[in-house]
């Protein structure tokens, strides 16, 4: 038996609470785990978890054990990320999860560009505007974008900031009333990212609550609508860019203060960073400093 090997999916296996969600994320079969835990607790002459129908629940000694393989886990990655130091070209696999309009329109390009300079490091990228918790999904990073201050377990770095526009089409304003000031938002038909994490109530002046006929969880979806010239949305820049420089879509009250929208790196808490995660922060840092 491997015991590191065992124990490492002893450890992932009580992070996870599910032998189906430890198999899926580390590509082996649920009997594999089961009979390498079984082999552990076997060679520990004690019962580490129960299992039941609804997953795992560790014992009085699991827990026990949980907290001393942890320890020995991550000695064993410390030594090992300081050989990968030394080589000075950071290597394996990076699993990343990104917002969806963000990853297509902004990072890849920005990931396209990584790979070229660390060939070495294969990416797995997972693009989604869902909620996700990065250790129970196996990411090693993760990027979110918010304009306010978020709860998070998780190590946050400011990576950049984005702009929001308030966008209309020509077609729009000419055929409805004019929006001189954030209130007179409440008479137009506005539409709602799905997670905009103020709901319906738009940071603009001193904050407006709006009401529209679409909700939708892709603002690029909804930019199209507002290109068809049927509503008003709140967009950041880099999803309304080319439409405004093209003047299909225009921006509404210009001069309103909105907040900006910040790029977070999340990679969760720990005493020494992968340097395949670190190098992919500081190559994004990088990389968005030369666009501007």
């Amino acid at each position: 038996m491997d015991k590191f090997r065992a124990m490492q999916l002893f450890v992932r296996l009580a992070d996870v609470g599910s032998f189906t969600r430890v198999a899926d994320q580390m590509s082996v079969s649920k009997s594999m785990i089961s009979k390498e835990v079984r082999r552990l607790e076997d060679g520990l002459g004690v019962r580490l978890l129960h299992r039941t129908t609804r997953g795992v629940q560790l014992t009085h000694a699991g827990e026990g054990y949980l907290q001393r393989a942890r320890e020995i886990l991550l000695q064993m990655e410390e030594a090992e990320n300081f050989a990968e130091q030394l080589q000075r070209q950071p290597k394996g696999k990076l699993r990343v999860n990104a917002p969806m309009a963000l990853g297509i329109i902004e990072l890849s390009g920005m990931f396209s560009d990584f790979m070229q300079t660390y060939p070495d490091i294969e990416l797995d990228i997972h693009l989604g505007d869902e909620s996700v918790d990065l250790v129970e999904g196996g990411f090693d990073l993760g990027f979110r974008a918010s304009s306010r201050p978020f709860d998070s377990s998780y190590v946050g770095k400011p990576v950049t900031e984005f702009t929001y526009h308030v966008c209309a089409s020509p077609q729009y304003l000419a055929q409805h009333p004019d929006v001189t000031r954030a209130a007179d938002l409440r008479q137009h038909n506005c539409f709602v990212y799905s997670y905009f994490q103020g709901k319906n109530i738009w940071p603009v002046d001193e904050g407006v609550t709006v009401q529209g006929t679409l909700k939708v969880n892709s603002v690029v979806f909804m930019l199209e609508v507002i290109k068809n010239g049927l509503g008003i949305g709140l967009i950041p820049d880099f999803i309304c860019r080319e439409a405004l420089d093209s003047g299909s879509v225009v921006e509404v009250l210009p001069n309103s203060h909105k907040p900006q929208l910040t790029l977070y790196a999340l990679y969760p808490a720990r005493h020494f960073v992968p340097p395949k995660t670190v190098q992919c922060i500081q190559y994004m840092e990088n990389w968005f400093d030369d666009q501007t």
